[in-house]
C-alpha cells in the first residue's frame, strides 16, 4: 500500500480494515495503554488481560474450525 507523503504517517502504526472495495486506516497512538488509561479502567493486571485475550482468541478459533468441520 502506498500512502502519500502529505499525510505524514511515517513511523505510525495503524489498523487497516478491509471495507469491500476500499480500506479504512485507523492510526494508533505510540503508547495505546497511556492513551486509554482514562477511559479503559480495569482492576486486572496487564498479564491477566493478555491471558484473557489469548484464551478468547483460542476459543474463537476452535469454534470457527468446528463450524467449518475442520476439527
Amino acid at each position: 500500500m502506498t500512502i502519500p507523503k502529505e499525510l505524514v504517517v511515517r513511523e505510525t502504526r495503524a489498523v487497516i480494515i478491509n471495507a469491500g472495495s476500499f480500506f479504512i486506516g485507523i492510526p494508533l497512538p505510540k503508547t495505546p495503554y497511556l492513551a486509554a488509561k482514562d477511559w479503559l479502567a480495569s482492576e486486572k493486571s496487564r498479564r491477566d488481560l493478555k491471558d484473557l485475550a489469548e484464551k478468547a482468541a483460542k476459543d474463537e478459533a476452535v469454534s470457527l474450525a468446528k463450524r467449518r468441520k475442520q476439527l
